[in-house]
């Protein structure tokens, strides 16, 4: 655990040299043990063009870090969360698909580009909440980027390390690739 938090410390301070952060307080969808399901769209961020998926997360409470050049603030529109990271980053995770709360371990992966070796990034994208619970955990449909750096916002190659929590097997699994690659 305390190597995912020196990597995730680091990760956030290379993000924290392009995009401005801010620190959040109150609910939030959190994807960093999510699978992702490709939705056939398209979607630009910054003028890049990625293949949109969509993940589900559960919502949790608390202190959260949002790109503010993404969220323009922490305030999401009405029915509507924020995918943020917890802060400091969160252990346990609910996690489908009965949504209890387990460990979450970080895990390293080579990146391809299958399904199970690809990655996605929800963080700082909206989510729409999800009319009813899921053995007591609320959930939130995340919509982003299948392939995409949350620190450098730039297409992620094949060849790189990938960081994330989700389970070996997720496909497209939400995180990041690591910041020196």
């Amino acid at each position: 655990m305390k190597k995912f938090l020196i990597v995730l410390a680091v990760v956030f301070a290379g993000a924290a040299l392009a995009e401005p952060l801010h620190f959040c307080h109150g609910e939030y969808a959190l994807c960093a043990a999510s699978a992702t399901t490709p939705t056939g769209r398209i979607m630009h961020i910054y003028g890049k063009e990625f293949r949109e998926g969509v993940a589900v997360c559960p919502i949790l409470t608390g202190t959260s870090i949002a790109n503010k050049n993404l969220t323009n603030g922490c305030t999401a529109p009405a029915g509507r969360v924020w995918s943020l990271f917890g802060f400091p980053p969160v252990a346990s995770i609910p996690q489908a698909p009965t949504w209890e709360v387990l460990p979450a371990p970080s895990r390293t992966f080579v990146i391809g580009e299958t399904p199970e070796t690809g990655m996605s990034n929800m963080w700082s994208f909206p989510c729409y909440r999800q009319s009813e619970p899921v053995n007591g955990v609320k959930l939130a449909s995340c919509y982003g980027p299948i392939m995409e750096s949350p620190i450098t916002n730039n297409h992620v190659k094949p060849g790189q390390t990938g960081i994330t929590q989700a389970p070996v097997g997720a496909t497209w699994p939400v995180g990041s690739n690591a910041p020196r690659n």
